[in-house]
C-alpha cells in the first residue's frame, strides 16, 4: 500500500511569524510577479522595497515599467523577498507574499507617509521619486508562504503579517520627529543598538523607521532589524523603551 504523504507544512508559531517579519522589514528589494495584461502570462521583475508602519510592503515604480501597467490592469501579484547568503541559495530563508497592489494618490496622507517611509529606507530613490511617472503602491498581503530553509515551510495569513490598531496612526504622527532626533543627537545609542542587539559590525548606523514591534537601522546599503523587548502599546512607550535598551546595551561594556 502507498504510504500517506507527509505534511511538509509546519504549524505557524511565534518563531515563524518573527522570521517572516524580519525578512519583510529587512528587504531593500524583491522579485515582483505580475500577470501580463496582453498575454495572461506571468512576468517577474526586481523592485525596490520598503514597508509601511503596519508592515505592508511598499514599492516605488515607473509608469514606463511593464510591471506597473500589469498591476494597474490586474492588482493580483506576489512579492518574493529574502536575500541569499553564502553557499546554497535554497538553504536561506525567503518568503513569498500573495498581494493586491493598491496605488496611492499623490497629495494624500497615505502617499505622504508611504513616500517618507520608502525614502528613509531607500534614500537614493529621492533622485526620481518626484518624477511624474513614478507612483507608490501598497502591496496588501492576503497570505504568505515562508520557507525558513530546508524542511521549514509555513503558511501565514494576513493577521500574522500586519499590525493593526491605534498604535499604527500614533506612530505615524510622531515617527519622523523621533527619527530626526535620534539621528541628530543619539548616534552613540544607535551604534549600541546595532552592535549589541543586532550583533552587526561597522559604523555609520542610523535609524530609518519605527513600528510597534521594533526599529530598522541602516549603514550605507546594509540594513538590520531590531525588536523591542515587548511590542509598543502606545507611541508614548517608544522613548522609555529606547532609553532602557541603550542602558542594557551599554551595561556589558560598563561591567567589563
Amino acid at each position: 500500500m502507498d504510504q500517506p504523504k507527509k505534511d511538509v507544512i509546519r504549524a505557524t508559531d511565534a518563531e515563524a511569524i518573527r522570521l517572516a517579519a524580519t525578512l519583510i522589514r529587512s528587504a531593500r528589494f524583491g522579485a515582483l510577479a505580475v500577470i501580463e495584461p496582453s498575454t495572461g502570462a506571468p512576468l517577474a521583475s526586481r523592485v525596490g522595497v520598503a514597508t509601511d508602519i503596519d508592515g505592508t510592503p511598499l514599492i516605488l515604480v515607473s509608469a514606463l515599467s511593464a510591471h506597473t501597467g500589469a498591476i494597474l490592469a490586474e492588482p493580483r501579484c506576489s512579492l518574493l523577498v529574502g536575500e541569499p547568503g553564502k553557499g546554497d541559495p535554497l538553504a536561506h530563508p525567503r518568503i513569498t507574499l500573495v498581494c493586491r497592489a493598491q496605488p496611492l494618490e499623490r497629495g494624500s496622507s497615505a502617499h505622504a507617509r508611504a513616500e517618507r517611509r520608502y525614502l528613509n529606507r531607500n534614500p537614493k530613490a529621492k533622485l526620481y521619486a518626484e518624477l511624474g511617472d513614478f507612483s507608490i503602491f501598497r502591496l496588501e498581503p492576503e497570505r504568505a508562504s515562508l520557507n525558513g530553509g530546508f524542511g521549514k515551510a509555513y503558511l501565514l495569513d494576513r493577521a500574522d503579517l500586519i499590525t493593526e490598531g491605534p498604535i499604527v496612526d500614533e506612530l505615524a504622527a510622531s515617527e519622523q520627529s523621533a527619527l530626526d532626533h535620534m539621528n541628530a543627537d543619539h548616534l552613540d545609542a544607535i551604534a549600541v543598538y546595532a552592535h549589541h542587539f543586532a550583533r552587526v559590525e561597522g559604523d555609520g548606523w542610523t535609524m530609518t523607521g519605527f513600528d510597534a514591534d521594533g526599529m530598522d537601522l541602516a549603514s550605507g546599503d546594509t540594513v538590520c532589524r531590531i525588536y523591542f523587548p515587548q511590542p509598543l502599546k502606545t507611541a508614548r512607550d517608544l522613548r522609555p523603551v529606547l532609553v532602557d535598551m541603550a542602558k542594557a546595551g551599554r551595561a556589558p561594556a560598563t561591567q567589563g
